[in-house]
């Protein structure tokens, strides 16, 4: 046999003779249910005008559609907790916006907050070192989910534990004292809070308070405890405390100047006014919190209601309109029926995602493609994002803020009454591998601005797709009225790779 074939091969016989650790060294612990937490009622305490009244809602709601307000929103949360924080992610990076807030984690843990750190392992590449020394900490406890089992030679994991891993944790929350949460679209990363200028994340998230808070904290219980949570310490048999501390606390000159400038920035926006005088805005409204099983992780859910049935359960069936933002759109043969069947009832849907030069996964656009013709025909409206293009702010609070290079946002409105806000995107990989969360929201005024303000703006920054006599696509400019015949912005080599990837049968891994 050939010495270079065996060379490659041997990582792969390495890691097949891996094995995850045991779970029964896991401590056991559960979301506390706090009399009261002083320092976080003082900073989230509702202005008079959006005060609760008897019977309105069961939830306090804040929709954080700008990127600086979302990051304002977890920084307040971490820094004001009296007792526990518990948070869920899919991906943490270690830049700029990551660095701060995991550092406001450990001052946390510094004043004796209990801090519990669930990510994804998908995404925590180059992480170790910081993940030990938080873990180092006694009030602070890493766990990863799905985790690789070598740290240097991930990718080969596919090739020994594909089905498992394969499946993530997609799920996004922070809950603090159980008294307040965030959930919804974004990750953590500089992308996500607009700390550079170059990347820009359109997306959504919500700022809660009462009964939701309690589900996403007996949720959080549920994946904290799963067959597929491992402590960080039994992973990561490599690593260094000492340089993960290094690396949370290195100076930077640059660094520096772009956090003076960001600090203005945030400073500057509504919701740290809000804060500071201890008056955000909060909406009642009636909540219900849609989440997947943890089991779902390992592929033992199936007795389980899927979670886009039960999301579509709880926003009920459209009458008059339903209209849907998902970054990556694969609605599949199944979706497209459904869809225009509803269509076909007269309910006016609409659908927001990105276009093939606005997307960060071509793959996932090869998916969509296919589709856009049977939903045109079937009197869909379809709209596609322009990349790096300036989305004009309203008074009404919508999807995005100021900016936005390439959509993230996922929430579906229907009958301007009802709206789901998550993680789910509306695709196979959503709908049947990752886990996902999201919150479905009743309340005409939320949902019914969030539709008035897609319905003005997505024309002024989006390229409606439509089919000319002839039945071919054409997308319309908004800014010039000009019509483009192919993907507009997108070079060839992309519109050729997105073409192939159509061709081929990965549709239920998208």
């Amino acid at each position: 046999m050939n010495t270079k074939y065996i060379a490659l091969m041997f990582p792969a016989f390495l890691l097949g003779c891996a094995a995850l650790p045991p779970l029964d060294g896991r401590s056991e612990s559960r979301y506390l249910d706090v009399e009261s937490a002083p320092r976080l009622e003082a900073v989230l305490k509702p202005a008079e005008a959006a005060a609760p009244s008897a019977g309105a809602g069961d939830s306090g709601v804040y929709l954080l559609n700008d990127a600086h307000e979302a990051f304002v929103a977890r920084a307040a949360l971490i820094e004001s907790a009296d007792h526990a924080l518990d948070l869920q992610y899919y991906i943490w990076h270690n830049d700029i916006s990551g660095r701060l807030l995991f550092n406001l984690l450990h001052r946390a843990a510094e004043r004796g907050v209990r801090v519990r750190l669930l990510l994804d392992d998908n995404n925590t590449n180059g992480l170790d070192n910081v993940l030990l020394a938080l873990d180092s900490h006694p009030n602070i406890e890493v766990r990863l989910f799905n985790p690789f089992v070598s740290r240097k030679w991930r990718a080969l994991g596919y090739l020994t534990d594909f089905p498992r891993l394969n499946r993530r944790m997609h799920n996004k929350s922070l809950t603090a004292d159980n008294r307040a949460t965030i959930l919804g679209g974004r990750n953590i990363g500089d992308e996500y809070f607009k700390v550079a200028e170059d990347t820009v994340f359109a997306d959504l998230d919500i700022l809660a308070t009462g009964r939701v808070v309690t589900e996403v904290s007996e949720d959080f219980d549920r994946y904290w405890a799963s067959h597929s949570a491992y402590n960080a310490t039994a992973v990561i048999k490599k690593g260094s405390i000492e340089k993960g501390f290094e690396e949370l606390n290195y100076s930077d000159k640059d660094k520096n100047t772009i956090l003076d400038r960001y600090r203005k920035e945030v400073e500057n926006s509504e919701l740290y006014r809000a804060m500071s005088a201890g008056r955000v805005p909060f909406r009642n409204v009636h909540t219900r919190l849609i989440s997947d099983d943890p089991a779902k992780g390992l592929d033992r859910d199936r007795h389980k209601t899927p979670i886009l049935d039960r999301m579509f359960e709880a926003l009920k069936k459209p009458e008059q309109s339903m209209y849907l933002v998902s970054p990556y759109f694969v609605p599949t043969k199944a979706g497209t029926q459904a869809l225009s069947e509803i269509a076909a009832e007269g309910v006016d849907v609409t659908v927001l995602t990105n276009s093939l030069q606005a997307t960060d996964v071509a793959a996932v656009h090869s998916g969509y493609a296919r589709y856009r013709k049977p939903l045109l025909k079937a009197g869909i409206k379809l709209y596609e994002l322009q990349p790096n293009h300036a989305v004009p702010k309203t008074k009404d609070r919508g999807l995005t803020g100021s900016s936005a290079t390439s959509l993230h946002a996922k929430t579906f409105i229907v009958d301007a009454k009802r709206v789901f806000i998550g993680s789910f995107n509306l695709d196979p990989r959503s709908a049947r591998l990752n886990t996902e969360m999201g919150v479905v929201i009743e309340s005409p005024e939320i949902a019914g601005q969030m539709q008035r303000t897609l319905e003005t703006t997505t024309p002024d920054y989006a390229y409606q797709v439509t089919l000319n006599r002839h039945k071919k696509l054409r997308w319309h400019n908004p800014a010039d009225g000009k019509i483009y015949a192919k993907e507009p912005e997108a070079g060839f080599w992309k519109r050729f790779t997105a073409k192939i990837l159509s061709f081929l049968p990965i549709e239920g891994l998208l």
